[in-house]
């Protein structure tokens, strides 16, 4: 987590002095319900709401206290018994600490997540709005990084529009499954608390009880948390790549806005490149470099252990805020994105006609020639186009073969390019409602 690949609304979140504030309000509302229950006294509860919200607590002086005990809640615990006084020894009643380390780090998935699905939105909104713009703007769809038939600038953002709207509902379903709460003490099996102060912590937090915590909260959810963020990472890397290529300067169907006074190579002063996109395909690595250890998160021995800590100390802030950055420069680069008409035309017309060789193909064999044969004519004039620089129609209209089965007419039917079209309403309703 560094400040370049970074933006505050989500480090804020990870700040020490965030997290020293969730585990706060965590042994709070703990308090609260074990006074409920008579376990403690309703005034030390007040009293321990009431100092604690006084004050800013002092990461220095937390870690101070943790450079002799070793052990993190512990020295927060200790800190905020010297701001509560003698009503701190209420606190932490029937607690182990992975129940505030676990329903701690899930308050930070999820508020993470709130930020997340806002920027999913923004990203979706300018994705949408470039696609209604291009929706008829033709060009050429390749396979394999060749040319195969057209379609439209427009069905190319639509298709990614659906991929982030997939990529949105999985997010809401990872943050579903990542709202749990463990309140439950030592190996959870409640016996030193009430699971009633589960409930009550819970529902104050704004997440759900977990059904069994064996002291900590099963990794598997946090394995599906993280697995979804490099989902997203690996939609990102599919739309900047795209960008990139069409960038290439032998393409040059769309581009990276490129600001003035920006410079593009220390050596090369001509030289426009899409940095973004290659700086998003880079970032969507971290964020999927979360998943594995996430995964291999999910094998703690017996009811715990804490070999999970020190990746999910890593990959909890890395992963969103890299995520964060990430979606929010794509946005950017398709709000901006500067997309060339003409040069998608004149790179569809390159070979002279080509595109059209499925249509020929089937205008034959509909005419009466074996599929064998239909392609053998099409692609020995094809061939012609590659090798020799011919006109794909130009052939055709001179192979005898071919006019023997189709008329002049029907062949050059078969080069409208709104036939490749037709459906383009029918796939944005689709995508669009």
């Amino acid at each position: 987590m560094i400040p370049r690949y970074s933006r505050s609304l989500m480090t804020d979140i990870w700040s020490p002095a965030s997290k020293f504030r969730i585990w706060f309000e965590i042994e709070a509302h703990a308090c609260d319900a074990l006074a409920d229950l008579g376990v403690i006294p309703e005034q030390a509860a007040k009293t321990i709401w009431e100092k604690g919200n006084a004050v800013e607590f002092d990461v220095e002086r937390i870690d101070e206290i943790e450079r002799e005990t070793r052990h993190d809640v512990i020295a927060f615990l200790t800190h905020l018994a010297e701001i509560v006084g003698p009503d701190a020894r209420f606190v932490h009643q029937g607690m182990t600490s992975s129940d505030v380390l676990d329903t701690c780090f899930n308050v930070q998935l999820v508020k993470a997540t709130y930020i997340l699905l806002d920027d999913m939105d923004k990203l979706l909104a300018a994705l949408k709005k470039r696609a209604m713009e291009h929706k008829d703007t033709i060009t050429i769809g390749r396979s394999h990084g060749i040319h195969a038939e057209p379609t439209t600038f427009g069905v190319k953002l639509a298709q990614a529009y659906a991929e982030f709207e997939r990529c949105r509902q999985r997010l809401v379903q990872a943050r579903e499954e990542i709202a749990t709460c463990a309140i439950s003490g030592a190996v959870g099996t409640f016996a030193n608390i009430d699971p009633a102060v589960e409930e009550h912590v819970a529902k104050a937090m704004g997440l759900t009880a977990e059904p069994v915590s064996t002291q900590v909260i099963p990794r598997d959810r946090h394995a599906m948390y993280f697995a979804t963020l490099g989902v997203i990472g690996s939609s990102i890397e599919r739309l900047a790549t795209e960008i990139r290529h069409l960038q290439r300067t032998e393409v040059l169907e769309a581009e990276e806005y490129f600001a003035p006074g920006q410079k593009g190579s220390s050596a090369m002063p001509h030289k426009r490149n899409p940095v973004l996109t290659e700086n998003l395909t880079g970032l969507a690595r971290i964020v999927r470099m979360a998943a594995v250890p996430a995964m291999e998160n999910v094998a703690l021995w017996h009811e715990r252990d804490i070999s999970h800590s020190s990746v999910e100390r890593m990959i909890g802030p890395d992963t969103t805020v890299t995520l964060d950055f990430a979606l929010n420069r794509l946005t950017g680069v398709i709000e901006k994105l500067l997309v060339y008409p003409e040069n998608m035309d004149k790179n569809l017309n390159k070979f002279r006609g080509l595109v059209h060789s499925q249509r020929v193909l089937l205008a034959l064999t509909q005419a009466g020639c074996s599929r064998e044969d239909s392609y053998r004519l099409v692609q020995r004039n094809a061939m012609k186009v590659w090798e020799e620089d011919k006109d794909f129609l130009t052939e055709l209209l001179e192979d005898k073969e071919v006019m023997e089965v189709l008329s002049e007419a029907e062949i050059r039917e078969k080069f409208d390019l709104g036939y490749h079209t037709k459906h383009v309403d029918t796939i944005f309703q689709r995508v669009f409602g």
